[in-house]
């Protein structure tokens, strides 16, 4: 039996829980940490939550992006921290944050900010009137802020990590990384991405990976050489 390296969180992006549970135990003790994120939440994605945490041990980052009026996202984070999550992503608003870490208190639910989505560029930001400046400079100031707000941490792209590692407020906080494709691999619909290795030397905690072992002809071999590749980092 291998021991799992939960620096790499395996993205269940898979249309019900039935197949994601599939996937999981394929993966086996390769992988200890599982996202379930919007795609799968009309498929049982809180069910899967539990059953991963309660039957296989697991560790489980909800990915739910949570945006809405103070008292709202205050309820929602409450309800959701029932299943004893590990992380849960809000939008990086400080109001938002704030409130989700009202929901969250009393519970080991970490909070964690989304700064910008890795699949947009600054043409999008400019599309959705979002004040000009460097998209990285705002992931940066979005982070922070958020950390202000209270986050434990932040998702944000391994081209920003090294920059948010290094804010006074990061101190303690985590940053988790999406967009992460081994060499070689299809970017898919990320704009913004990096191998696991630059993305943990870059100050990543943790790293988010999807299809590179989802769509593997072998999954839990695709985990395995991911994992070596963060421990070589």
């Amino acid at each position: 039996m291998t021991q799992a390296d939960d620096r790499l969180i395996v993205a269940l992006d898979l249309p019900d829980a039935h197949a994601g549970l599939q996937l999981a135990e394929t993966l086996g003790d390769a992988v200890s940490f599982y996202k379930i994120g919007l795609g799968m939440l009309t498929g049982g994605g809180l069910a899967l939550a539990r059953e991963l945490k309660d039957e296989h041990a697991k560790r489980v980052f909800l990915d739910m992006k949570l945006f809405d009026i103070g008292a709202t996202v205050e309820a929602a984070v409450r309800g959701l921290a029932r299943f004893d999550l590990d992380f849960l992503t809000v939008h990086g608003d400080p109001q938002v944050v704030r409130a989700a870490r009202e929901g969250a208190a009393g519970s080991k639910t970490r909070i964690l900010a989304v700064t910008i989505l890795t699949s947009l560029d600054r043409a999008d930001l400019d599309a959705a009137l979002i004040k000009p400046a460097d998209l990285g400079d705002l992931v940066i100031e979005r982070a922070g802020r958020a950390f202000e707000a209270g986050a434990h941490g932040v998702i944000a792209s391994a081209r920003e990590a090294a920059a948010i590692r290094a804010l006074p407020e990061a101190a303690g906080r985590l940053i988790v990384t999406p967009g992460v494709r081994p060499a070689g691999a299809d970017a898919g619909d990320q704009k913004r991405i990096a191998t696991p290795a630059a993305a943990i030397a870059a100050g990543a905690d943790h790293i988010v990976v999807g299809r590179p072992v989802r769509q593997a002809a072998d999954p839990r071999a695709a985990a395995l050489a991911i994992r070596a590749e963060i421990a070589g980092a």
